[in-house]
């Protein structure tokens, strides 16, 4: 996530307007200064099909500065907000949700960077810095304008399909509230199963299928999709035995046909890893099954605190930089996460909300941060598992 946003938190004491815009400054300059450190800004995408057709889009979102104070919103249909622009000002595009949504927002509840609407379109925010490059606000068009962090709000309340998306976009301008922060993309899925990656490069809209269905951060979606050619080799199972020579060669183990799969949490190597993971899993027959193997998959994109630091420089006690994951069942309309401080998967269920008659809601993804243990204890000692 980008580094500006993350230390807004610290300063949501001051009620003061001016004040709020004086100390955004501020935070702005010390994010440039700390950004030529990227700390795990990381995020990595999945999308699986169940035997029953069920869509399903998974996703982790990783930051290792802070914790991110992340939280479920509920927009109603008829809901309008309004996009920041430069200055920290309510004052850009006003947006009115043609169609409700849930989604999961990081430090503001406007800043929503995955979600789901009631049309079955989800969308996600992903980090994208050094590739990317918005437009340069103009305050003459600024009832068009609308900053990258409240982008998926906007689209979730405003469309149904991938190609309205597409329409949309072209149409607004987007910005970063501040010029100098980092850049972001998106991945946008609708219910037909199309899957769309927009970057903004150079300040102009660039659209991609994306037919794999894998998404992590830089390079670009284009230079991704190039790079998987370099490990055209990998193929699951175990390579055949066979001779050097005269030499009998074998495999140590299982698993010797993807020897060379790339281990790092870099962006380029966990691209790779999502696209072999996702494409060799069976498939599962329900989207319930499909939701749980998507969780399975992305158990091996979890960043522990402390890599991403120079030894000794952990500055920050939260357990883990990925901080959430998700995984989005679109045909049946349910969002699942997990988090750092809980593992146990949740559930919400769009189906169970009336859009036209609920009001606006947002809540803390955990309500305890703190995992649960449960004290097994076996039957005929006369104990009962707890």
């Amino acid at each position: 996530m980008s580094i500006i946003i993350v230390y807004l938190r610290k300063y949501k004491l001051y009620t003061s307007e001016t004040m709020k815009k004086k100390i955004f400054t501020a935070i702005i300059a010390i994010g440039m200064i700390i950004s030529g450190h990227q700390q795990a800004t990381a995020c990595t995408g999945i999308t699986l099909t169940a035997g029953d057709s069920s869509r399903i889009v998974a996703r982790t979102i990783e930051w290792g500065g802070s914790e991110l104070n992340s939280r479920y919103v509920i927009v109603p249909r008829g809901y309008t907000q309004r996009s920041y622009i430069p200055g920290y000002t309510l004052d850009g595009m006003s947006f009115t949700a043609k169609y409700g949504y849930v989604g999961l927002s990081v430090e503001q509840k406007e800043f929503v960077v995955e979600g789901l609407n009631e049309a079955g379109l989800s969308a996600g925010l992903f980090y994208f810095p050094g590739y990317g490059k918005y437009e340069e606000y103009d305050a003459s068009q600024k009832d068009n304008t609308i900053t990258d962090f409240q982008l998926v709000s906007w689209l979730l309340g405003s469309c149904s399909t991938t190609d309205e998306v597409k329409e949309a976009v072209k149409k607004a301008h987007v910005i970063a509230i501040d010029p100098r922060a980092s850049t972001v993309h998106w991945r946008f899925a609708d219910a037909s199963g199309r899957q769309i990656v927009l970057e903004i490069v150079n300040g102009e809209p660039r659209f991609y299928d994306n037919k794999l269905g894998v998404l992590t951060n830089s390079p670009g979606f284009d230079w991704q999709m190039t790079n998987l050619n370099n490990y055209v080799n990998l193929y699951s199972g175990t390579a055949e035995a066979h001779k050097f020579g005269d030499v009998q060669m074998a495999s140590f183990g299982a698993g010797s046909g993807f020897l060379g799969l790339p281990g790092d949490v870099t962006p380029p190597s966990r691209f790779v890893r999502a696209a072999f993971f996702q494409t060799t899993a069976p498939k599962q027959a329900t989207a319930t099954g499909t939701i749980r193997q998507a969780f399975q998959i992305l158990n091996n994109f979890d960043i522990p605190i402390g890599v991403e630091f120079p030894a000794g420089q952990v500055h920050v006690d939260i357990p883990s930089a990925t901080q959430w994951t998700t995984a989005t069942d679109m045909t049946n309309k349910v969002i699942y996460y997990r988090t750092m401080y809980d593992s146990s998967i949740r559930s919400i269920d769009l189906n169970k909300i009336d859009f036209t008659k609920c009001k606006y809601f947002d809540a803390p993804l955990d309500k305890t941060k703190e995992q649960k243990v449960s004290d097994m204890r076996h039957k005929n000692t006369g104990f009962i598992a707890t």
